[in-house]
């Protein structure tokens, strides 16, 4: 079972709760949140746009992979879109399997598979007024 997902704001009891499944003695829950620098400066905020239709396909596809790897009975992936302030979560990925180990293989690959490929963009703003766009896929 997988929830696959774009949102505005990512709710982390509730990505929490959906992760539970009673054959899984083993879950993980990455949390991706806005951090106060980046590229040596100071940053006020972030902002994620992202072609919807192909970001998720590519998620859908990033997490069939998984699920073929790996004895998965859960599978998150969650990325917010829009303004988001410091320490706000941007991302989510959760595994559930019945051993740790698999849980976080899996997620380890969904999280970076996501971030290479997925069509979402973040433009950073900085105290200097300036702005940086990281321009994925």
């Amino acid at each position: 079972m997988k929830k696959i997902v774009l949102v505005q704001e990512i709710d982390l009891h509730e990505v929490h709760e959906w992760l539970q499944h009673p054959e899984a003695g083993g879950s993980t829950l990455f949390i991706g949140n806005v951090r106060n620098h980046a590229q040596g400066k100071a940053v006020v905020r972030l902002h994620f746009e992202g072609y919807e239709p192909m970001a998720l396909r590519q998620m859908e596809e990033i997490a069939s992979e998984a699920m073929k790897r790996w004895p998965i009975k859960k599978l998150l992936m969650v990325h917010a879109l829009g303004d988001k302030e410091i320490g706000e979560p941007v991302v989510a990925i959760g595994t559930a399997t019945a051993h740790r180990n698999d849980a976080f293989e899996a997620s380890r690959y969904l999280i970076d598979e996501l971030k290479s490929r997925v069509p979402i963009w973040k433009k950073e703003y900085f105290t200097d007024n300036t702005v940086w766009v990281n321009a994925r896929p």
